[in-house]
């Protein structure tokens, strides 16, 4: 086996642990509509050990910020918070973190993500 086949090897190693595919892996592919193994693949070809052995500690510390990115997006607080300007920063970042929360504590994203519209629901309804 040469280097080059060596370092593929271990790569597939890190790529295909428990961790990586639960964690990383399969929600990316899935997310993405990606096939698995051609997921893997690009990883591979993309990425080098040093880049492999640190990601997922940064995957797993992204997470929440990328939550709240994503609930910024799905509760419109783009245009209500920024635009409209009629529901405060701090509130909207209060509801982004509470709901990110729940998601982080196993809640499905959806079902999270109702609750947040409940409560910025209330957020609109009330008196400034």
């Amino acid at each position: 086996m040469d280097e080059g086949e060596l370092m593929r090897l271990m790569k597939r190693r890190i790529i295909e642990s428990y961790r990586w595919q639960e964690d990383v892996v399969k929600p990316l592919s899935r997310d993405l509509e990606i096939d698995l193994e051609e997921f893997q693949e690009i990883l591979m070809d993309k990425l080098d050990m040093s880049s492999l052995e640190a990601l997922h500690p940064r995957f797993e510390s992204a997470r929440p910020r990328c939550i709240k990115e994503r609930l910024h997006s799905d509760l419109q607080l783009c245009w209500l918070v920024d635009v409209m300007e009629i529901v405060d920063a701090e509130d909207a970042e209060t509801l982004k973190d509470e709901i990110t929360e729940m998601i982080l504590a196993g809640i499905e994203y959806q079902e999270a993500l109702a609750e947040g519209k409940r409560r910025l629901h209330e957020i609109l309804r009330s008196e400034a």
